[in-house]
């Protein structure tokens, strides 16, 4: 739809369900995860009017949370293919998947920072979910909250400075933002309703 809210349209039309929508760096295609293959979800991409749809991904567990790199050649996703979920990386045209995370925890929503030199994530491994960012090939793995509460849905900011994320530190979910070392966090919203889902607008 427009930023107003006008004209909606219907991109996916099939009996399977279809989510988790991320536009590519050029905004000509649109990633996302169905089950439309089979009982299991796995990565899809598509033409920004929903024709042209590939399968990416096959595989018998499931596929979910596409994020694109910067240069639009590779797709980040966390999958439970080997037995706990982990944060993969795939070519565009399906190829070369690679497992970037190998630990007992849970890894999920892989986010690149703006110039792919990095991924942020949320992960479990010391008991909560905190922010944890790594190199895009895996390495040097930082934890970047250390919170008793659970930590969410790292988004950089487009200069690559800041991390916005969801957090239920001071009683429910709201939305915080830090620098990109996890330093200076600040609560940007305060209610008792449930904020999620970050994202940033573009720079003019």
């Amino acid at each position: 739809m427009n930023s107003d809210g006008s004209q909606v349209t219907q991109l996916t039309e099939n009996r399977a369900w279809d989510a988790g929508a991320a536009w590519s760096p050029d905004a000509a295609r649109i990633a996302f995860s169905s089950d439309r293959a089979g009982a299991d979800g796995d990565l899809y991409v598509m033409d920004a009017d929903g024709t042209g749809v590939i399968q990416l991904t096959d595989d018998p567990r499931d596929d979910f949370a596409p994020a694109w790199s910067p240069d639009g050649a590779r797709i980040a996703f966390h999958t439970d293919r080997d037995g706990n979920i982990e944060i993969y990386v795939v070519n565009t045209d399906g190829a070369s998947p690679t497992r970037l995370t190998t630990h007992p925890a849970v890894d999920i929503a892989p986010a690149w920072s703006p110039d792919g030199t990095r991924i942020a994530f949320s992960s479990d491994r010391d008991g909560d979910f905190e922010i944890w960012v790594m190199d895009a090939d895996g390495s040097n793995l930082t934890r970047l909250t250390d919170h008793p509460s659970d930590d969410f849905g790292p988004a950089w900011s487009p200069d690559g400075t800041r991390i916005a994320f969801v957090s239920d530190r001071d009683g429910d979910w709201e939305l915080y933002a830090m620098d990109s070392n996890g330093s200076n966090v600040i609560r940007l919203t305060g209610n008792r309703a449930q904020d999620r889902l970050p994202d940033w607008s573009p720079q003019p």
